[in-house]
């Protein structure tokens, strides 16, 4: 049996992040462990890999839902990380942290320590921001920023225009001193490749002595005395081995694989677990509750211009940019697939925005609904404007269906469970096409594709969130963080209630899901977890 002072289960964002700080100082050994494989891959360090990855098995969990309700039954396709570096292996690259009131919201949930001033100086820490360091930009971080202007679609322009036209501002910088308004959006990249945690933190720790990462290894469950967790046994290469944590185990596998891994390991609803075979160790009810996550809606148009669809198409565009990228590292393969955006306020009487919004100049209408598969657009000039309610409200949840760790959990989202999800729903849809009628935008339309110039009543939009909405793969809250032990799952210190030497530290802890994409925060909350572990260890 191996044994670490600290052994970390999942190498995605928040898990490289910490085996790099934990291990720093030189004091403390670390075991990383990653059911998925190495990360050197073509396709996820090009950015626009992720159209190759969205549906490979190789590094990908490929996780599908349950049937939702209130979306004509359609399952929903998850797909998470299963490689070095987790979902910042395979996903768009948006770099958004959320806006400030998410943080103080999480605050006056019974979380000290996670206000905005609290959690600002860890965004900073993570980030070298392309543009410089400034009061809320790092400089330093070992995750690279990369303005993407240089290479972005002219269309972007007559978008930020259209924006203008309905009097939303224009806003340079949706990480600054305030996320409103419309612009174009930062990547996490650098020199045109996939900044994902596992080059920014893992690659430059991998010659420390007191690191140590395994790979395709798939954690079978944890090991204990008495109340507290001392280990977990893992299978790798058909072996089943145990590895000893001397002070933590800490859980960073995210929102659908921690909660998992506790619940088989016998931490969780008692009822649930004692229906699936498994003897309760501490019944904490909140374990795989309280899941969140975003739905967007997007509307296709075929446009009167051109588009990115003509640039790569035809077999001749993608061999010319494909060789420009291998050179250069520049052009549309180095971009991720939303290039312009903007957060705002659907309707009057909000204190903050609301909405989250994407433009593609690119469209594919055979694509299953969430993928963007750049290198295959559709053979005409188009271009996408789509939209995401930014703070849902209804709750779902996942269950392990039983004490097998390698079946896939059952995941219920409860999408538009809430009347004020549907109403939001139609309010992005509403907001989708006064942006394509503006102007700016209007003088470049041929026609609307999706959902078509016939879906004009609330009753038709509702019809078409039901067929056509989709999750935007932000997944949160299934290990909630809170001071309740019979709701929530970690304490403000991401120590498991009840449970001694185990912490979480990923999506899953988020109190609740933060206004835009997630993996910034979840690096944030990385940086956070080190500091509170090394705190407590001295």
């Amino acid at each position: 049996m191996s044994e670490f002072d600290f052994i970390v289960v999942g190498a995605g964002s928040a898990g490289c992040v910490l085996a790099n700080r934990l291990t720093a100082c030189g004091q403390y050994s670390v075991l990383l462990l990653e059911a998925g494989g190495s990360d050197l891959n073509f396709w996820i360090w090009m950015p626009i890999g992720y159209g190759k990855t969205f549906y490979r098995r190789s590094v990908n969990w490929m996780y599908m839902t349950e049937p939702v309700p209130a979306m004509n039954n359609r399952p929903s396709y998850w797909p998470r990380g299963k490689v070095m570096g987790g979902s910042s292996s395979i996903n768009a690259m948006v770099y958004i942290r959320g806006q400030a009131q998410d943080f103080e919201d999480w605050k006056a949930m019974g979380n000290p320590g996670w206000g905005w001033d609290d959690v600002l100086p860890y965004f900073r820490r993570s980030e070298t921001n392309d543009r410089g360091a400034d009061a809320y930009r790092g400089g330093e971080g070992p995750v690279h920023v990369s303005t993407m202007d240089r290479d972005l679609h002219p269309l972007c322009a007559d978008f930020l225009k259209a924006g203008q036209d309905l009097q939303y501002p224009h806003n340079p910088d949706f990480n600054g001193a305030s996320q409103e308004g419309v612009g174009t959006y930062q990547n996490t990249a650098k020199g045109g490749m996939r900044m994902s945690t596992a080059r920014a933190y893992v690659r430059p720790a991998r010659g420390r002595s007191n690191l140590r990462v395994e790979t395709g290894a798939m954690v079978q469950g944890l090991t204990f005395d008495g109340p507290r967790v001392t280990g977990l046994r893992y299978r790798q290469n058909g072996r089943i081995l145990q590895a000893r944590a001397r002070r933590e185990v800490i859980l960073s596998a995210g929102a659908v694989n921690s909660p998992q891994l506790l619940q088989v390991s016998g931490i969780g609803p008692g009822a649930l677990l004692q229906g699936k075979g498994i003897s309760p160790r501490h019944d904490l009810p909140g374990v795989g509750r309280n899941l969140q996550d975003h739905l967007g809606i997007d509307y296709l148009y075929r446009s009167k211009v051109p588009t990115l669809n003509q640039q790569l198409y035809p077999w001749y565009g993608k061999l010319w940019h494909g060789l420009r990228y291998v050179l250069t590292r520049r052009g549309p393969l180095s971009l991720g697939v939303n290039q312009a955006g903007g957060f705002v306020r659907s309707r009057p009487g909000l204190d903050r925005p609301n909405m989250q919004l994407f433009f593609s100049p690119v469209s594919y209408t055979k694509a299953p609904p969430g993928k963007r598969p750049l290198m295959n657009p559709d053979p005409f000039p188009g271009f996408l404007i789509g939209a995401q309610p930014t703070r849902p409200t209804s709750r779902g949840h996942l269950e392990i269906r039983s004490p097998d760790p390698d079946e896939p959990v059952a995941i219920h989202p409860n999408y538009l469970a809430t009347d004020i999800d549907m109403q939001e729903m139609i309010e992005a849809s509403r907001i989708s096409r006064r942006l394509a009628e503006a102007p700016s935008m209007a003088r470049l339309i041929e026609t609307e594709i999706l959902p078509g110039p016939d879906v004009q009543s609330d009753e038709d939009v509702i019809a078409d969130v039901r067929a056509r909405a989709s999750t935007v793969f932000h997944p949160v809250s299934t290990c909630r963080m809170g001071p309740d032990p019979a709701c929530d799952v970690v304490d403000a210190r991401l120590k498991v209630h009840g449970v001694d030497g185990l912490r979480v530290a990923d999506a899953s802890i988020f109190p609740t899901v933060t206004s835009g994409n997630t993996n910034a925060p979840v690096i944030m909350v990385g940086e956070k977890a080190a500091d509170l572990i090394l705190a407590d260890a001295r």
